[in-house]
């Protein structure tokens, strides 16, 4: 059924299937027509020489006639025919058994000419009765008892309907060529701008929203393409103001999180000797000088989350790539987080797992992923290194209540958190968006899911990873 799933098969199928039937069609009236006709010509003919051989010889018959009578008067009409009288028939003739007793009796009931169409021995033949009309004492014509039937073979007049049959379907045979073609002609003229239709949907879907096409003639195709280009021209240019509102917005933000660096390194170090005096400081001003400094810390990671989101999205994120061992890349990371094997973390890393990676960005993502596991999950928090054909996974699964499953599908969106009943959290809800941005540019993907005891995030990075910039 593949075969008839494009439209052009469709449509020449259709094509030829009423041409063909149309064909079939004429035909077969046509063969209807000829038969009636051919079949009456010939009823018609044996009818009118019946009457006119009757009326010619049948006078000189007295009532009743004689054997040697009828056999005269058979034998005058010079048809194949019989003469009957009551009992009695002339000598030659056809069987009158070959004619139904209906149609003895119309012939003997009624003073009209009788026929009637057989088939025997698989040959068609025409039978035709009449009575034979005598003056009555009254004057007026009437049947005289006498009857004549005479038979009529249809052989070759059934040979004529054959050959005529035969020459119909032929006809009809050699429409079909001519309905393919015309087919392939019709399919054409209207599949053309269908396609056009077709290629240039696929260039404004593949980001080329200038494509337009010529819109010729004025029927519905036409109209369709009319259509199509001013829909185009309206989402080029939506699209347009929504590039630049965008393009703006993170500019925006770009340059807010460069601009606040400066200020808020001032500000780290002004918090970390507030942190170191804060044993000196009066109890309320040592808890104020305590809030000012994490908050500042967590303002800092924020300014640090947008500015490496704005290099994603600016298309200035250097992917700087060298062999590692990752295990030890990874066991690295944790050991820098004070995140050691124990009770809260589990840890199956074998070792001589290479990888071509960027370390500082694998960093990121381990961080991100296992930290993400300890604030929002339960213990304990299993980390496990895996080599395949196709590349390395590393799996980070808790032991908590797992994800909401209407939050699943957004984990990796920006500013999505865990809890979101909670106006103010430590983590900026960028975490994520970074790993898996981290993850794309190396080639590979991060994807999340619930075990039914807790939440298992999957990284799963090629061998080798091309130096890019994104």
């Amino acid at each position: 059924m593949r075969v008839l799933s494009g439209l052009r098969p469709r449509l020449i199928l259709a094509f030829a299937a009423m041409t063909l039937i149309g064909a079939a069609a004429a035909a077969g009236a046509s063969y209807v027509s000829a038969r009636n006709a051919i079949l009456e010509a010939v009823q018609d003919a044996a009818m009118n020489q019946l009457k006119d051989r009757v009326a010619t010889y049948g006078r000189p018959l007295s009532v009743p006639p004689t054997q040697e009578q009828l056999n005269d008067f058979a034998g005058s009409l010079r048809l194949n025919a019989v003469a009957v009288y009551r009992d009695t028939r002339s000598v030659n003739g056809p069987d009158l058994t070959t004619f139904s007793p209906e149609m003895k009796e119309m012939v003997t009931s009624d003073d009209r000419i009788q026929f009637q169409r057989l088939v025997r021995d698989t040959f068609p033949e025409l039978l035709v009765g009449m009575p034979v009309l005598t003056r009555q004492p009254n004057g007026s014509m009437g049947p005289s008892g006498i009857q004549v039937y005479s038979l009529t073979s249809l052989g070759q007049q059934q040979q004529a309907i054959e050959e005529l049959a035969k020459s119909a379907w032929q006809m009809a045979a050699l429409a079909l060529p001519l309905a393919a073609a015309l087919a392939l002609l019709a399919a054409r003229q209207v599949l053309r701008p269908v396609r056009a239709l077709n290629t240039a949907a696929a260039q404004l879907g593949a980001g080329r929203l200038d494509v337009r096409l010529p819109a010729k003639g004025s029927d519905e195709l036409a109209e369709l393409v009319t259509t199509f280009n001013n829909t185009a021209a309206e989402l080029e240019r939506t699209v347009g103001e929504l590039r630049a509102m965008e393009s703006d917005a993170r500019r925006f933000v770009a340059d807010v999180s460069h601009e606040l660096r400066t200020p808020l390194a001032a500000m780290n170090a002004v918090t970390d000797v507030l942190d170191e005096d804060a044993e000196t400081l009066p109890p309320d001003t040592a808890v104020a000088a305590r809030l000012v400094s994490g908050e500042t810390r967590r303002l800092t990671r924020l300014v640090q989350d947008l500015v490496e989101i704005s290099r994603f999205d600016a298309g200035r994120a250097e992917l700087v790539t060298d062999e590692w061992d990752l295990a030890t890349a990874i066991r690295d990371s944790l050991d820098a987080r004070g995140w050691r094997d124990g009770e809260d973390l589990v840890t199956d890393l074998p070792e001589g797992v290479l990888a071509q990676v960027d370390r500082r960005r694998l960093d990121l993502i381990v961080a991100n992923l296992v930290g993400n596991a300890l604030r929002h999950g339960a213990a304990p928090v299993e980390i496990r290194l895996k080599a395949h054909t196709g590349g390395i996974t590393v799996e980070v699964e808790d032991h908590g209540p797992g994800i909401d499953p209407e939050m699943l599908p957004h984990v990796f969106d920006r500013f999505t958190k865990a809890d979101t009943a909670r106006a103010r959290s430590e983590g900026s809800g960028l975490g994520l968006a970074i790993a898996l941005e981290n993850a794309r540019l190396h080639g590979g993907d991060i994807t999340a899911a619930n075990t039914g005891q807790g939440a298992r995030f999957v990284l799963s990075v090629p061998h080798r990873a091309e130096g890019v910039t994104r």
